[in-house]
C-alpha cells in the first residue's frame, strides 16, 4: 500500500506535523483569576499550545463570560495559540451538557475569533459536529476532533476506523486517547497509530495511551506518527500527564536520535 502523505497544520506560529511533537498544556481554573494565574505560571516552561479546559469553568453556562475569558486568555498568551476544549462527562470531562448546548458553546467560541484551535468530540451529534467543523473552517479556525475511551483500549482496527472517520468529517487534527489494562494494550495503540499514519492519514494525529502504564506513548509517540502530546505545569487534566519540561527534554532526545 502507498504510504500516506500528511499535511502539517499551522496554528499561529506553531506547526503541528513538522519537527518535534508539539507540547500542549491544559489550564483548568474555575474562574478568570485562577486561569490568569495558571497562564502566568507557564512563563519560561516549554509550552507550544495552551488548552483551556472550559468544562471546569464555573460560569460555563454563560457563553458571554466564556467568550470574554477566551479574549482575556488570548491577549495574555500573546503568540502562544489557545485551544478551547469543552470536555464532556461522556469523554472523561466535567461538563454535563446536551448536544445542543455543546454546539452553541463551541460555536460562540468559534465565532468570537479568540481561539485559533477548538476541540470537537466526534461522537457528539453528527450534524452538530459537521456544522461546527464547517463554521470553524469558514472563520479560519482549526479543529481537533477527539475521542476518549476511559474504560478500555479498543482493538487496533477499531482505533484506526475511528481516526479515519474523524478525518472523513474534515478534522484538521485527529485525536484519540484510550485506557490500557495491560502492556499489550499500549502496543495496540501504538501500532494503530503507526498504521493510520503510514497508510491513511492526510493530516496530523495525536494519540495516547493514558495512565502510568501508557506513559511511553506520550514520550515516544512521534516514532509511531503522533504529532503532539500533552504535558502539565502544575495540575494534570488527564491520567499520565508528565511535567512539560521533562517531556520536552525526552522528546528532544528522541528527535536527535532519529
Amino acid at each position: 500500500m502507498t504510504r500516506s502523505t500528511v499535511t502539517a497544520v499551522t496554528v499561529g506560529t506553531v506547526t503541528i506535523g513538522e519537527g518535534m511533537p508539539k507540547i500542549l498544556v491544559p489550564i483548568v481554573g474555575t474562574t478568570p483569576a485562577e486561569l490568569r494565574a495558571e497562564v502566568d505560571a507557564l512563563t519560561s516552561h516549554h509550552v507550544d499550545i495552551v488548552e483551556w479546559r472550559v468544562d471546569h469553568f464555573s460560569t460555563i453556562d454563560d457563553r458571554g463570560s466564556v467568550v470574554e475569558t477566551a479574549a482575556q486568555l488570548s491577549a495574555q498568551l500573546g503568540a502562544t495559540p489557545l485551544l478551547v476544549t469543552c470536555r464532556t462527562s461522556a469523554e472523561g470531562g466535567a461538563a454535563v451538557i446536551s448536544d445542543e448546548q455543546y454546539g452553541a458553546l463551541n460555536l460562540a467560541v468559534i465565532e468570537s475569533g479568540y481561539a485559533p484551535l477548538v476541540d470537537v468530540e466526534y461522537q457528539r451529534d453528527r450534524d452538530i459536529v459537521a456544522s461546527l467543523i464547517a463554521a470553524a473552517h469558514e472563520r479560519g479556525v482549526m479543529v481537533i476532533t477527539s475521542n476518549h475511551d476511559f474504560e478500555r483500549t479498543p482493538p487496533k482496527d477499531e482505533i484506526v476506523a475511528r481516526l479515519r472517520q474523524m478525518q472523513e468529517l474534515g478534522a484538521d487534527i485527529c485525536k484519540i486517547a484510550v485506557m490500557p489494562r495491560s502492556s499489550a494494550d499500549v502496543l495496540t495503540l501504538l501500532d494503530a497509530t503507526r498504521e493510520m499514519h503510514e497508510q491513511y492519514a492526510t493530516r496530523p494525529l495525536i494519540t495516547m495511551s493514558m495512565g502510568a502504564l501508557g506513559l511511553v506513548s506520550r514520550l515516544a509517540g512521534q516514532t509511531f506518527g503522533s504529532a503532539a502530546t500533552f504535558g502539565m505545569v502544575g495540575t494534570a487534566s488527564a491520567p499520565g500527564q508528565v511535567d512539560a519540561d521533562e517531556l520536552h527534554a525526552t522528546l528532544a532526545m528522541i528527535a536527535r536520535a532519529q
